[in-house]
């Protein structure tokens, strides 16, 4: 194993019992900071005391509570996730208790009106009103009685998100099915499902097994079977626990003063107000609605034949397991794309090297495999980062990128070490990590990436570069600790690389004879970026709009409300006995009313991406630096808008992100 600077406090070997004992030693030092700044007198307040004394702590209290949390999504023993959980929700309910305390509160507040000249700098200055601004957001101002119930509130709601997340991840459902159910799957994919003792072949509802199943299975019953099951994955328990949190995050904002848990969210967003919102996705749902009303008579045509020449009951319908399969047919028919011979030109380990050749040509930085890494499992990668031109190190990631019994089942960046100021003076690095559940390789075949896996492993590792290439003060403002409907515009904007030819012929090769796209594949799939385009955004604005539906009010049936939404919005009926909210982890995972960020944020994405490296060179290093300078370096130090417009020269405008859409930008 290397030598590794600068990551001493990490470590992925702790057994259930140290975790316990981290967490509590974390507890107790975390605590005596807070005591130390709430015991002060206000001729004793200093910056060097509040402010400064609180950074520099919780450069530590990050690191390890992001370790011993983390746990929970990708230990393969079952009883580190389970102290790992239980950790989440100490500390959770812990940091509660902190947020309401009045002595640190008032000091701050003394600090800001009476001696905020001695504060440092221009930092310094906003992390202070952060502070003072998020207590009063947590009711400090308020009486004992009220920060009581708000205390109770915030930690059944935070013990509460944390147990619908791992009911998730402890899912282990299995369908079986015959061969001659799976008709239209690839003979391979068919080979690569296990068997059970009758020769049936099992299917799993991670997403390697999901999507090719939905995408290609011909057979309406057998998608139909697994489309229930898939939306109704833990039905009972996660319903009546996202119901109670609407209930709990109404009752707080209430309390607070704010008319709805949207209006308290949003006060801290680009977004300001629920009513922007609402604006934002009914003006973009009227644009994209023929768009929409397109791809559906499309697919409608398309299953009407199929069923006449495969024999199976035409219903005269598009139901919410016919959506994926003809979405593919549309790719394949309207615009010759066959994901399944595509994915054959994108083995993972070529594609990854390729990912990391583009990101570090563009951001001007340099990426050194660790060799027999401290890891929590064999299969996971590790990575230095440093600056290419002065070799500065700048830190570590970590790709842990195959499903496992028990991970976190989507596709995310995990920040653990957050890149900030240290006591001394000296800069900490930064550490993420980027978790997938791409397939697996087999015996006959490496693992093999469908396109669109590519763009999730480019906006994915788009998060890990704006956690490593951070330059802040403090960790409060480091990596992804920006305006929520602002973080994912950078991830986005680099998704365009895998619509863009250069690219793509460096990531691409036949996992057989080692070629790369064919041109005339190139093309096809390039065009194919607007397949689909008003079915696939007008369920990003279903789930948007759900979100504020649910967030909007103070009791919320969501089977209902997302079935109501599902037919008006998408013209897609919920498959009846169905909930997909009940595994909408976003909602419990940070992003409650806060879903809509994704089209927000893309409309600053396309900004960027058409207006200086479209315009000035996809591969142009000069602009990369300056896309790393002036959007990943000053994290949340800056407003985001700032960021842009320092970026772009002028304020950002949204022509690119309805052209992108198949839009005429006057509609």
């Amino acid at each position: 194993m290397e030598n590794l600077v600068g990551i001493s406090c990490i470590n992925w070997t702790l057994s259930a019992s140290e975790i316990r004992h981290e967490t509590n030693k974390l507890i107790d030092k975390t605590r005596s900071v807070y005591d130390e700044i709430g015991s002060l007198t206000t001729a004793e307040v200093s910056f060097e005391n509040t402010i400064k004394y609180l950074g520099d702590h919780m450069a530590y209290h990050c690191t390890i509570q992001n370790i011993v949390e983390f746990l929970q999504h990708v230990s393969p023993d079952s009883y580190i996730r389970e102290a790992s959980t239980q950790s989440d929700k100490k500390i959770s309910g812990f940091l509660i208790e902190m947020s309401m305390r009045e002595d640190v509160f008032n000091n701050l507040v003394f600090l800001q009106k009476n001696k905020k000249e001695t504060l440092k700098d221009a930092e310094s200055v906003r992390y202070l009103e952060r502070l003072i601004k998020v207590g009063r957001r947590n009711g400090v101002h308020l009486c004992q009685e009220l920060r009581h119930q708000l205390k109770e509130i915030k930690k059944t709601t935070g013990e509460l998100c944390i147990d619908f997340g791992k009911n998730l991840n402890d899912d282990n459902t299995i369908l079986e099915f015959f061969e001659n159910d799976l008709t239209g799957l690839p003979s391979e994919f068919v080979e690569s499902l296990e068997k059970n003792e009758n020769g049936a072949r099992k299917i799993t509802l991670e997403y390697p097994h999901y999507f090719p199943v939905m995408r290609k299975c011909s057979n309406p019953k057998i998608r139909q079977a697994i489309e229930k099951v898939f939306n109704s994955r833990c039905l009972k328990e996660n319903t009546e626990i996202l119901e109670q949190l609407v209930d709990l995050r109404q009752k707080m904002a209430t309390i607070l003063g704010y008319s709805t848990h949207s209006s308290y969210i949003l006060e801290m967003r680009m977004a300001k107000t629920p009513e922007t919102v609402a604006d934002f996705l009914s003006d973009l749902t009227r644009k994209l609605r023929s768009l929409g009303e397109d791809d559906l008579k499309t697919m409608l045509d398309l299953k009407h034949k199929e069923c006449k020449e495969l024999g199976f009951d035409f219903d005269g319908k598009i139901n919410g397991w016919d959506l994926r399969y003809y979405m593919n047919k549309i790719e394949e028919i309207k615009y010759a794309v066959d994901q399944s011979k595509i994915k054959e030109y994108f083995p993972m380990s070529f594609v990854t090297n390729g990912l990391l050749s583009i990101y570090q040509e563009l951001l001007g930085l340099k990426f050194e495999e660790i060799k027999n890494p401290p890891v929590w499992c064999d299969e996971v990668r590790m990575f230095s980062v440093k600056d290419s031109e002065c070799g500065e190190l700048l830190g570590y990631f970590y790709l842990d990128l195959f499903p496992r019994e028990g991970k976190f089942g989507h596709a995310a960046c995990f920040p653990i070490q957050p890149g900030c100021r240290l006591a001394d003076g000296s800069r900490q690095l930064a550490v993420a990590v980027m978790v997938a559940n791409f397939t697996k390789p087999s015996s006959d075949r490496p693992s093999l990436l469908m396109h669109t896996e590519v763009e999730t492993y480019f906006h994915e590792f788009g998060h890990v570069m704006h956690s490593l290439c951070i330059k802040v003060n403090y960790p409060i403002f480091s990596g992804l600790n920006v305006e929520r409907d602002f973080v994912e515009a950078p991830s986005q904007m680099l998704e365009n690389w895998c619509w863009e030819k250069e690219p793509l012929r460096r990531m691409s090769s036949h996992f057989k004879d080692s070629t790369p796209l064919p041109e005339e594949m190139l093309d096809t799939l390039i065009k194919s970026r607007y397949a689909n385009v008003g079915v696939s955004n007008l369920r990003q604005i279903l789930l948007g709009s759900f979100d504020q539906a649910i967030h909007t009010r103070g009791k919320a049936d969501t089977a209902n409300i997302m079935a109501k939404l599902s037919q008006e919005i998408l013209q897609v009926a919920a498959t009846p006995g169905t909930n997909m909210a009940a595994s909408f982890g976003h909602l419990t995972g940070g992003y409650d009313a806060q879903y809509y960020g994704y089209l927000w944020s893309e409309v600053y994405c396309m900004d960027m991406y058409h207006s200086r490296f479209k315009k000035e060179g996809i591969m142009n290093a000069k602009v990369g630096k300056e896309y790393r300078r002036c959007i990943l370096e000053p994290g949340g130090s800056l407003d985001a808008m700032d960021m842009l417009q320092n970026f772009l020269g002028r304020k950002p405008n949204n022509k690119a992100f309805l052209k992108s859409k198949g839009l005429n930008v006057d509609v």
